[in-house]
Protein backbone atom coordinates (compact mmCIF):
# COMPACT_ATOMS: atom_id res chain seq x y z
CA UNK A 1 0.00 0.00 0.00
CA UNK A 2 2.86 2.27 1.07
CA UNK A 3 4.84 1.42 -2.02
CA UNK A 4 1.59 2.49 -4.53
CA UNK A 5 1.21 5.78 -2.24
CA UNK A 6 4.50 6.93 -3.09
CA UNK A 7 4.04 5.57 -6.50
CA UNK A 8 0.89 7.53 -6.98
CA UNK A 9 3.37 10.45 -5.46
CA UNK A 10 5.53 10.59 -7.71
CA UNK A 11 3.28 10.55 -10.99
CA UNK A 12 1.62 13.47 -9.49
CA UNK A 13 4.39 15.29 -8.93
CA UNK A 14 5.65 14.69 -12.07
CA UNK A 15 2.42 15.95 -13.56
CA UNK A 16 2.85 19.45 -11.65
CA UNK A 17 6.38 19.72 -12.76
CA UNK A 18 5.15 19.66 -16.51
CA UNK A 19 2.18 22.17 -14.93
CA UNK A 20 3.73 24.40 -12.93
CA UNK A 21 7.39 24.66 -15.79
CA UNK A 22 4.56 26.60 -17.98
CA UNK A 23 2.79 28.71 -14.84
CA UNK A 24 6.97 29.66 -13.55
CA UNK A 25 7.83 30.66 -17.38
CA UNK A 26 5.44 32.98 -17.69
CA UNK A 27 5.75 34.80 -14.17
CA UNK A 28 9.36 34.81 -14.59
CA UNK A 29 9.28 37.09 -18.04
CA UNK A 30 6.33 38.87 -17.85
CA UNK A 31 5.61 38.80 -14.20
CA UNK A 32 2.30 38.06 -14.34
CA UNK A 33 0.53 35.33 -11.89
CA UNK A 34 -1.81 33.69 -14.25
CA UNK A 35 -5.14 32.64 -12.55
CA UNK A 36 -6.01 30.81 -15.51
CA UNK A 37 -3.54 28.45 -16.47
CA UNK A 38 -5.44 25.92 -15.05
CA UNK A 39 -8.67 26.01 -17.49
CA UNK A 40 -5.50 25.63 -20.16
CA UNK A 41 -4.33 22.82 -18.66
CA UNK A 42 -7.91 22.19 -18.82
CA UNK A 43 -8.60 22.76 -22.57
CA UNK A 44 -5.38 21.23 -23.48
CA UNK A 45 -6.94 18.11 -22.19
CA UNK A 46 -10.54 18.49 -24.47
CA UNK A 47 -8.45 19.37 -27.54
CA UNK A 48 -6.45 16.35 -27.02
CA UNK A 49 -9.66 14.03 -26.27
CA UNK A 50 -11.26 15.60 -29.52
CA UNK A 51 -8.07 14.59 -31.75
CA UNK A 52 -7.62 11.35 -30.13
CA UNK A 53 -11.06 10.27 -31.42
CA UNK A 54 -10.27 11.34 -35.08
CA UNK A 55 -7.04 10.10 -34.85
CA UNK A 56 -4.79 8.67 -31.22
CA UNK A 57 -3.18 9.46 -28.49
CA UNK A 58 0.13 9.62 -29.74
CA UNK A 59 -1.10 12.48 -32.15
CA UNK A 60 -3.03 14.22 -29.91
CA UNK A 61 0.09 14.67 -27.32
CA UNK A 62 2.41 16.80 -29.76
CA UNK A 63 -1.08 18.41 -31.84
CA UNK A 64 -2.67 19.73 -28.54
CA UNK A 65 0.42 21.63 -27.40
CA UNK A 66 1.08 23.26 -30.78
CA UNK A 67 -2.36 24.71 -30.60
CA UNK A 68 -1.64 25.88 -27.07
CA UNK A 69 1.11 27.19 -28.16
CA UNK A 70 -0.68 29.21 -30.58
CA UNK A 71 -3.50 30.49 -27.98
CA UNK A 72 -0.86 31.31 -25.86
CA UNK A 73 1.28 33.73 -28.46
CA UNK A 74 -2.60 35.23 -28.83
CA UNK A 75 -2.54 35.90 -25.12
CA UNK A 76 0.74 37.10 -24.86
CA UNK A 77 0.09 39.71 -27.42
CA UNK A 78 -3.72 40.78 -26.63
CA UNK A 79 -3.30 39.93 -22.83
CA UNK A 80 -0.41 39.55 -20.66
CA UNK A 81 1.85 41.78 -22.45
CA UNK A 82 -0.60 44.61 -21.51
CA UNK A 83 -0.87 43.53 -18.08
CA UNK A 84 3.08 43.31 -17.47
CA UNK A 85 2.78 46.57 -15.48
CA UNK A 86 -0.73 46.60 -13.97
CA UNK A 87 -1.49 46.43 -10.33
CA UNK A 88 -2.16 43.17 -9.09
CA UNK A 89 -5.90 43.52 -8.86
CA UNK A 90 -6.43 44.19 -12.15
CA UNK A 91 -4.27 41.25 -13.34
CA UNK A 92 -5.96 38.99 -10.67
CA UNK A 93 -9.56 40.32 -12.12
CA UNK A 94 -8.29 39.55 -15.98
CA UNK A 95 -6.94 36.31 -15.59
CA UNK A 96 -9.64 35.24 -13.66
CA UNK A 97 -12.17 36.64 -16.20
CA UNK A 98 -10.15 34.36 -18.36
CA UNK A 99 -10.71 31.56 -16.64
CA UNK A 100 -14.51 31.68 -16.39
CA UNK A 101 -14.26 32.78 -20.43
CA UNK A 102 -12.51 28.96 -20.83
CA UNK A 103 -14.79 27.09 -18.80
CA UNK A 104 -17.74 28.23 -20.50
CA UNK A 105 -16.47 27.65 -23.51
CA UNK A 106 -15.39 24.47 -22.81
CA UNK A 107 -19.31 22.91 -21.26
CA UNK A 108 -20.61 24.70 -24.54
CA UNK A 109 -18.57 22.71 -26.99
CA UNK A 110 -17.68 19.65 -24.62
CA UNK A 111 -20.92 19.53 -22.54
CA UNK A 112 -20.83 19.36 -18.53
CA UNK A 113 -20.37 15.70 -18.35
CA UNK A 114 -17.29 13.38 -17.51
CA UNK A 115 -15.06 11.86 -20.50
CA UNK A 116 -12.77 9.69 -20.81
CA UNK A 117 -9.73 9.44 -22.60
CA UNK A 118 -8.51 5.61 -23.16
CA UNK A 119 -4.57 4.85 -22.28
CA UNK A 120 -2.74 4.10 -25.30
CA UNK A 121 -2.92 0.36 -26.19
CA UNK A 122 1.25 0.09 -26.36
CA UNK A 123 0.55 1.26 -22.60
CA UNK A 124 -2.11 -0.55 -20.94
CA UNK A 125 -0.12 -3.00 -19.44
CA UNK A 126 1.44 -3.35 -16.00
CA UNK A 127 5.10 -3.30 -14.90
CA UNK A 128 6.40 -5.17 -12.14
CA UNK A 129 8.37 -3.24 -9.90
CA UNK A 130 9.85 -4.82 -6.88
CA UNK A 131 7.55 -7.32 -6.45
CA UNK A 132 4.71 -4.28 -6.98
CA UNK A 133 2.88 -4.31 -10.35
CA UNK A 134 2.63 -0.81 -11.32
CA UNK A 135 0.86 1.17 -14.42
CA UNK A 136 3.01 1.46 -17.51
CA UNK A 137 1.14 4.65 -18.48
CA UNK A 138 1.38 5.86 -15.25
CA UNK A 139 5.48 5.09 -15.46
CA UNK A 140 5.36 6.65 -18.74
CA UNK A 141 4.05 10.22 -16.99
CA UNK A 142 7.26 9.97 -14.51
CA UNK A 143 9.43 9.91 -17.92
CA UNK A 144 7.96 12.89 -19.60
CA UNK A 145 7.80 14.66 -16.08
CA UNK A 146 11.19 14.11 -15.91
CA UNK A 147 12.45 14.84 -19.70
CA UNK A 148 10.40 18.14 -19.25
CA UNK A 149 12.40 19.05 -16.36
CA UNK A 150 15.84 17.92 -18.12
CA UNK A 151 14.77 19.78 -21.20
CA UNK A 152 13.95 23.19 -20.19
CA UNK A 153 17.19 23.21 -17.81
CA UNK A 154 19.38 22.29 -20.86
CA UNK A 155 17.43 24.69 -22.57
CA UNK A 156 17.78 27.78 -20.08
CA UNK A 157 21.31 26.76 -19.31
CA UNK A 158 23.06 25.75 -22.06
CA UNK A 159 21.39 27.41 -25.10
CA UNK A 160 21.75 31.11 -26.35
CA UNK A 161 18.30 31.68 -26.30
CA UNK A 162 17.63 30.41 -23.11
CA UNK A 163 20.51 32.85 -21.62
CA UNK A 164 18.30 35.55 -23.75
CA UNK A 165 15.40 34.20 -21.10
CA UNK A 166 17.14 34.51 -18.15
CA UNK A 167 18.95 38.18 -18.75
CA UNK A 168 15.30 39.00 -19.91
CA UNK A 169 13.89 37.73 -16.57
CA UNK A 170 16.09 39.41 -13.91
CA UNK A 171 17.01 43.10 -16.31
CA UNK A 172 14.31 43.24 -19.27
CA UNK A 173 15.17 46.68 -19.86
CA UNK A 174 18.73 46.01 -20.32
CA UNK A 175 18.35 42.99 -21.87
CA UNK A 176 16.44 45.01 -24.79
CA UNK A 177 19.09 47.19 -24.87
CA UNK A 178 21.63 44.58 -25.80
CA UNK A 179 19.26 44.04 -29.04
CA UNK A 180 17.12 41.43 -27.42
CA UNK A 181 13.28 41.66 -28.71
CA UNK A 182 12.16 41.08 -25.19
CA UNK A 183 8.68 41.16 -26.80
CA UNK A 184 8.83 38.29 -29.22
CA UNK A 185 10.98 36.18 -26.85
CA UNK A 186 8.24 36.57 -24.06
CA UNK A 187 5.49 35.93 -26.84
CA UNK A 188 7.44 32.67 -27.23
CA UNK A 189 8.07 32.02 -23.35
CA UNK A 190 4.15 32.38 -23.10
CA UNK A 191 3.59 29.75 -25.78
CA UNK A 192 5.53 27.69 -24.68
CA UNK A 193 4.26 27.35 -20.95
CA UNK A 194 0.38 27.04 -22.38
CA UNK A 195 1.98 24.48 -24.59
CA UNK A 196 3.19 23.13 -21.13
CA UNK A 197 -0.20 23.77 -19.42
CA UNK A 198 -1.93 21.77 -22.37
CA UNK A 199 0.62 18.87 -22.45
CA UNK A 200 -0.08 18.40 -18.87
CA UNK A 201 -3.68 18.16 -19.83
CA UNK A 202 -3.25 15.46 -22.59
CA UNK A 203 -0.66 13.46 -19.87
CA UNK A 204 -3.37 13.53 -17.06
CA UNK A 205 -6.78 12.74 -19.22
CA UNK A 206 -5.65 8.67 -19.37
CA UNK A 207 -5.91 8.64 -15.75
CA UNK A 208 -7.87 11.33 -14.42
CA UNK A 209 -11.82 11.92 -15.89
CA UNK A 210 -11.75 14.99 -18.02
CA UNK A 211 -14.81 17.55 -16.96
CA UNK A 212 -15.64 21.12 -16.37
CA UNK A 213 -14.13 21.35 -12.72
CA UNK A 214 -10.55 19.84 -13.56
CA UNK A 215 -8.93 23.38 -13.71
CA UNK A 216 -10.10 23.55 -9.91
CA UNK A 217 -8.60 20.43 -8.92
CA UNK A 218 -4.94 21.04 -9.98
CA UNK A 219 -4.69 25.14 -9.98
CA UNK A 220 -4.40 25.29 -6.12
CA UNK A 221 -1.67 22.96 -5.64
CA UNK A 222 0.09 24.36 -8.34
CA UNK A 223 0.40 27.86 -6.87
CA UNK A 224 1.39 26.30 -3.90
CA UNK A 225 4.21 24.45 -5.78
CA UNK A 226 5.15 28.08 -7.24
CA UNK A 227 4.56 29.97 -4.51
CA UNK A 228 6.87 27.54 -2.23
CA UNK A 229 9.67 26.90 -4.49
CA UNK A 230 10.05 30.44 -5.91
CA UNK A 231 8.06 32.71 -8.23
CA UNK A 232 9.59 32.32 -11.70
CA UNK A 233 12.07 29.35 -10.45
CA UNK A 234 11.77 26.71 -12.47
CA UNK A 235 14.28 24.55 -10.16
CA UNK A 236 12.13 25.78 -7.12
CA UNK A 237 8.98 24.64 -9.07
CA UNK A 238 10.79 21.11 -9.65
CA UNK A 239 11.79 20.43 -5.98
CA UNK A 240 8.33 21.57 -4.76
CA UNK A 241 6.44 19.60 -7.41
CA UNK A 242 8.26 16.55 -6.24
CA UNK A 243 8.54 17.50 -2.50
CA UNK A 244 3.98 18.06 -2.89
CA UNK A 245 2.92 15.23 -4.61
CA UNK A 246 4.99 12.65 -2.06
CA UNK A 247 3.78 14.99 0.72
CA UNK A 248 0.31 13.93 -0.17
CA UNK A 249 1.20 10.55 -1.26
CA UNK A 250 2.18 10.17 2.58
CA UNK A 251 -0.24 11.92 3.72
CA UNK A 252 -3.38 10.29 2.43
CA UNK A 253 -1.60 6.92 4.76
CA UNK A 254 -0.16 8.30 7.52
CA UNK A 255 -2.77 11.55 8.32
CA UNK A 256 -5.87 11.06 5.83
CA UNK A 257 -7.94 13.21 7.85
CA UNK A 258 -5.45 15.94 7.34
CA UNK A 259 -3.84 15.57 3.85
CA UNK A 260 -6.14 18.22 1.71
CA UNK A 261 -4.94 20.49 4.13
CA UNK A 262 -0.91 19.99 3.92
CA UNK A 263 0.52 21.36 1.00
CA UNK A 264 -1.24 24.56 2.90
CA UNK A 265 0.60 24.43 6.20
CA UNK A 266 3.99 23.53 4.20
CA UNK A 267 3.38 26.63 2.42
CA UNK A 268 2.28 28.84 5.18
CA UNK A 269 5.84 27.71 6.85
CA UNK A 270 8.06 28.27 4.05
CA UNK A 271 6.58 31.11 3.62
CA UNK A 272 7.07 32.38 7.02
CA UNK A 273 10.69 31.30 6.72
CA UNK A 274 11.39 32.61 3.40
CA UNK A 275 9.18 34.73 2.26
CA UNK A 276 10.75 34.22 -1.96
CA UNK A 277 10.09 30.69 -1.34
CA UNK A 278 12.95 27.70 -1.60
CA UNK A 279 14.50 29.33 -4.72
CA UNK A 280 14.17 33.48 -5.16
CA UNK A 281 12.65 34.86 -8.27
CA UNK A 282 15.22 33.36 -10.64
CA UNK A 283 14.55 31.48 -13.47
Amino acid sequence: MLTINLFNGLVYGALLIIMCSGLALIYGLRRVVNFAHGSLYMLGAYIGYSIALHSNFWVALVAAPAVMALLGVVLDRYGFRLLQDRDPLTVVLVTFGLLLVIEDFVQTVWGKSNLTVDVPAALAMSVNVLGTPLPAYRIGVIVIGALVALGLTLWLRRSKVGLFVRAASTDPTTTAMQGVNTDLLSAGVVGLGTALAGLAGVVAAPFLSLSPSMSSDVIIDSFVVVVVGGLGSLAGAFVAAMALGMIQALGAVYVPDFSAILPFVIMVAVLIWKPSGFAGSRT
